[in-house]
């Protein structure tokens, strides 16, 4: 009981993250930001 006290807040917004996490790679959402990055660096480098 006294870890939920503690921690508990914690352990709540843990899970939300890891569940909005699978959320957006089910989506299809890791392979736009990782596009958007590739692009990003290709511009700064001066290969874009």
């Amino acid at each position: 009981m006294r870890f939920w006290r503690r921690y508990g807040a914690a352990v709540l917004l843990l899970a939300l993250g890891a569940c909005f996490l699978l959320l957006g790679v089910r989506r299809g959402e890791a392979e736009t930001v990782l596009r958007k990055a590739v692009n990003i660096c290709m511009e700064c480098i001066g290969l874009g």
